[in-house]
């Protein structure tokens, strides 16, 4: 009888189809909600994941997604932001994204869903990146109700206290370990 084999982890990611590791623009840096979300990809031991690929999707500045079981005709959409987006982290594990600070959207507060793949995963995890200078978070009902309350800060994006930008929140993703970011089955 034959042995078994070896294990087969997934990756490591092709790069292609990126803007540039590391980077990826949604909008236009003069578009009036313009924010960057900015962090490092962190496995268990605190080394930085040069290899793993973000997809982030969200609705718009007017709490909108670019999608059609979102037919709430109410509020406005924009024709030239998809809301997703893909992202591989540099060698340092850092990833960026420019995009448009979402608005709440029924009864959440503003946030951007997250997936992440990366070697050893052999299903992507996906999470969510809040805003901490966000009143409406308060009362999502995600972090209220589905996510202890000493593990809630995983979830936030500050603003990045080592950029002098207003519109540049700061989030790692911690894939396991102290600090593991809290990640969502769907």
């Amino acid at each position: 009888m034959p042995g078994t084999t070896p294990n087969q982890t997934v990756g490591p990611f092709f790069h292609l189809g990126m803007v540039r590791d590391g980077e990826h623009v949604l909008v236009a840096p003069d578009d009036p909600a313009h924010i960057r979300i900015a962090g490092r990809v962190i496995d268990g031991a605190g080394d930085p994941v040069p290899d793993a690929l973000i997809e982030i999707w969200q609705a718009n500045s007017h709490g909108r997604y670019r999608h059609p079981a979102d037919d709430r005709d109410d509020l406005p959409l924009d024709e030239s932001f998809t809301g997703a987006g893909r992202c591989a982290t540099d060698a340092q594990g850092s990833y960026m994204f420019e995009t448009v600070k979402p608005g709440a959207v029924r009864g959440e507060g503003p946030h951007v869903v997250l997936q992440i793949f990366a070697r050893g995963l052999l299903i992507h995890f996906t999470t969510r990146c809040y805003f901490g200078d966000e009143s409406a978070n308060d009362n999502d009902p995600i972090l209220q109700h589905h996510v202890p309350s000493a593990r809630r800060h995983t979830l936030i994006a500050a603003r990045d206290p080592e950029r002098d930008d207003p519109t540049t929140y700061h989030f790692d993703i911690v894939l396991q370990g102290a600090n593991e970011t809290v990640f969502f089955d769907v």
